[in-house]
């Protein structure tokens, strides 16, 4: 992380304004980049760009490499001639404010083959991205079209998936990435970084548990032996039981350390930053039985410590890394942790609790971390101050010194901007002062209202880059 102080704004691709459903990599997101510049802002978190899982969740994919096809901007496919007129008018959504999965997974991909067969024929070939991991997802998602199953109910030898669809999801990655670099080299000529976020688990129906089974705790069926998930804690009474299976660091510590090597490497060429999911796994992890009925069942184990943060750091010594050390820790993980040599997260929402002293406090940061209003898994602020004890928000509104005549919102930044956090982030809904409809996760939860929000094009407008603009520079953060 930077020696000086600096400042961004949490905002997905999927919550990025636009009239196709879903937040994109094209225009919608250069007007998004153009506000932080404004407001200056020096960086753009977003979270996972992967193709989502169960419940929409970027946290539950099928790849670690892969793009979502979603964000394919559409405009400039039919800039290119590959999509007509009335095909853009046929994909425009009434619904602004959330994005319906089930909408776009029933016309979203018919829409992106018809560029396709036109691209094969179009005068102009852009050319291919190195993506050395394409051929295999490739494959993988053909087949998984085909049987409509996990891969460990496929047959025991599938037909070999047709070229023909192997060819059209080869478009799609190599678009989306095309797409994708664009953006963060317009992102960072504008003097904005991108962050991006690594889950640290994968599908168990994912193409790495299929082409290489040995990087997981996996039975003769490619079936998870154990899973993943986490204690109870300040998320869920009863733990969460995320169902991700788990590395076998034990058994095979080299190839699991090669592919988050190889992991890293490919964060390295898409984000100047990256934080890391879950990094407490790093020191010990949670290992949920497979048949219990609740995440509370499991048990720590060790897992991989310093030795593979270490080979990252050495062999990826630019790629500015951020831990995602929040949850219920003990003093040996909080250990790690502290002295891992990475910035952790200090989160605002957390902070106010009228009977102690939480180290979240503003004042409180540490030096050397990221101060959060708040993430993509916590209420927004707003709606934090309304569902809060009465004292613990009455606590709150002292310390921030919130006014109702300038927005309630705008107090919340200023307190995390004037700590002593070398990097402060807020999620738009925080900015914008937004409320529990604006939420973005519930932990624990499914249903549509996850993952689903999005942000209106009139909110990016000079009145809020100016304020925004002026607390940063109020408290010194960024260049000036």
């Amino acid at each position: 992380m930077d020696q000086y102080r600096s400042s961004g704004v949490l905002l997905a691709v999927s919550s990025l304004p636009g009239p196709y459903g879903i937040g994109s990599l094209g225009a919608p997101a250069r007007k998004f980049v153009d506000f932080l510049a404004a407001a200056g802002q020096q960086y753009w978190q977003i979270l996972p760009l992967v193709p989502p899982g169960n419940g929409a969740s970027p946290y539950m994919s099928p790849s670690a490499f892969a793009g979502n096809p979603y964000f394919i901007d559409l405009d400039e496919l039919a800039a290119r001639g590959l999509l007509t007129t009335a095909e853009l008018e046929r994909a425009k959504v009434r619904d602004p404010d959330r994005v319906d999965y089930a909408g776009l997974a029933g016309s979203r991909m018919a829409l992106l083959r018809a560029a396709w067969e036109r691209s094969r024929t179009a005068r102009f070939q852009p050319e291919e991205l190195d993506l050395p991991w394409l051929a295999d997802y490739a494959r993988f998602t053909v087949l998984h079209d085909r049987y409509q199953l996990p891969f460990y109910q496929w047959p025991e030898e599938p037909e070999a998936p047709e070229r023909e669809e192997v060819a059209f999801y080869t478009f799609l990655q190599q678009e989306f990435y095309r797409q994708w670099f664009a953006l963060k080299a317009y992102a960072n000529k504008r003097g904005v970084r991108i962050m991006g976020d690594i889950p640290f688990y994968l599908s168990p129906d994912s193409v790495e548990a299929w082409r290489r089974p040995e990087l997981f705790q996996l039975d003769a069926d490619g079936r998870p032996k154990a899973v993943a998930g986490v204690p109870p804690d300040a998320f869920s009474d009863e733990g969460q039981f995320w169902g991700n299976p788990l590395y076998d660091w034990t058994g095979h510590k080299q190839e699991v350390f090669a592919f988050w090597l190889e992991r890293l490497g490919w964060c390295a060429r898409l984000y100047d930053a990256v934080r890391i999911d879950h990094f407490r796994a790093f020191h010990t992890y949670w290992s949920v039985p497979v048949e219990a009925k609740s995440a509370k069942e499991g048990h720590w184990r060790k897992g991989p410590g310093m030795p593979l943060l270490r080979a990252i750091r050495q062999a990826y010594p630019d790629l500015e890394l951020i831990a995602e050390d929040l949850g219920d820790l003990d003093a040996e993980a909080l250990k790690f942790v502290r002295n891992c040599g990475l910035p952790g997260m200090d989160v605002m929402v957390f902070a106010f609790d009228s009977r102690g002293e939480s180290a979240y406090l503003p004042h409180r940061c540490r030096e050397q971390s990221v101060i959060y209003t708040g993430t993509h898994d916590t209420p927004t602020f707003m709606q934090w101050l309304h569902e809060a004890s009465p004292e613990d928000a009455a606590f709150a509104r002292r310390y921030l010194r919130l006014r109702d005549d300038e927005g309630l919102g705008w107090g919340v930044i200023a307190g995390a901007w004037a700590a002593p956090s070398r990097l402060a982030i807020a999620p738009i809904q925080d900015i914008l002062g937004l409320g529990a409809d604006a939420r973005m996760n519930t932990p624990g939860t499914q249903g549509d209202h996850n993952w689903s929000w999005r942000v209106r094009e009139e909110a990016f407008n000079p009145y809020v880059s100016n304020k925004l603009r002026e607390i940063t520079h109020t408290y010194r953060r960024g260049i000036w």
